[in-house]
């Protein structure tokens, strides 16, 4: 099963995350047919947005991640929820590369690429959502968070993602570990968790091991207090009624031609690539709605 924990440690002086992303990467790679780097950096940024979306404190708040990199794996977007729902979708999904001279070990950062952004948009419900861009440090998404946390959000950040694949292209463990030092946080916290990273695995191997987010809290950080659990979910929340009112608001001409060309239409969502189909006689019945309101208001003037 999915999950998020998340609490603090070292007296109450660094917030930890931690979450097992296997099965809603698995969920993402099905549905978008990822080859296994494109599932690595799609994984590792799904796991980032379930932390990230944990941090939100309402039910109708959001959080989009654009990753857009100079690599062939073009952007990447995800939507975060604080329900644990998630969702996203990578540009071009049949990538993949390994890193040179180790067949096994694959090259996110490449894939990504070093030239470009990450852009965050939190809309909380106000009249302008906040948005914050910090450029791309490496492309392993891990180090480029960490980078955005430091920057954006003037907090010292380990991130720490990663997917395993398998040899078959299926996803063995994927999940996310951010360790942030609050504002009363000592000089020896710091050096503590200094020594952490040192000598901490990959987190996905961890995952591999271990499973149990709370399980792998507690033995980084022996005094380590849960605060929340949280399960997690790849789910998008698209409906053919969605995408029936934008379609009903297209231009007629464009319409027309969905008619003349194919005699109806089928919308497929980026998200979820969940596919809707819509009849020639639903795409008449747009065409004759906009018509008789046009006329309506004619009359009307």
């Amino acid at each position: 099963m999915d999950i998020l924990s998340r609490g603090t440690a070292l007296n109450d002086n660094v917030r930890v995350f931690c979450c097992n992303t296997t099965e809603l990467v698995q969920e993402a790679a099905k549905r978008h047919d990822t080859l296994p780097t494109a599932t690595a950096a799609l994984g590792r940024t799904l796991s980032v947005g379930c932390i990230m979306g944990s941090m939100l404190k309402d039910r109708k708040e959001k959080i989009e991640i654009q990753i857009e990199g100079d690599g062939p794996l073009g952007e990447i977007v995800v939507d975060c929820y604080n329900n644990g729902k998630v969702r996203g979708f990578v540009e071009h999904p049949h990538v993949n590369l390994v890193k040179e001279g180790n067949m096994e070990k694959l090259d996110v950062g490449t894939a990504v690429g070093k030239n470009g952004f990450i852009r965050v948009i939190k809309d909380m419900s106000m009249k302008q959502p906040f948005i914050s861009t910090v450029k791309l440090q490496t492309g392993e998404i891990g180090d480029d968070f960490a980078y955005y946390y430091a920057e954006s959000e003037q907090t010292a950040s380990v991130v720490s993602v990663g997917v395993l694949v398998n040899m078959d292209g299926s996803v063995k463990a994927s999940g996310a570990l951010v360790i942030q030092m609050l504002p009363s946080a000592t000089e020896k916290d710091i050096e503590i968790v200094e020594g952490i990273v040192a000598h901490l695995k990959p987190i996905s191997q961890i995952i591999s091991e271990m499973q149990d987010p709370k399980a792998i809290i507690e033995a980084i950080f022996n005094d380590y207090k849960q605060l929340a659990t949280q399960p997690l979910k790849f789910k998008c929340e698209c409906n053919k009624g969605r995408f029936a009112t934008v379609l009903s608001k297209l231009p007629v001409s464009d319409l027309q031609a969905m008619i003349d060309e194919d005699h109806g239409c089928e919308v497929v969502c980026k998200f979820c690539n969940n596919k809707y189909h819509f009849d020639q006689e639903t795409l008449e019945g747009y065409i004759f709605a906009q018509k008789q309101s046009s006329h309506e208001d004619k009359v009307i003037n």
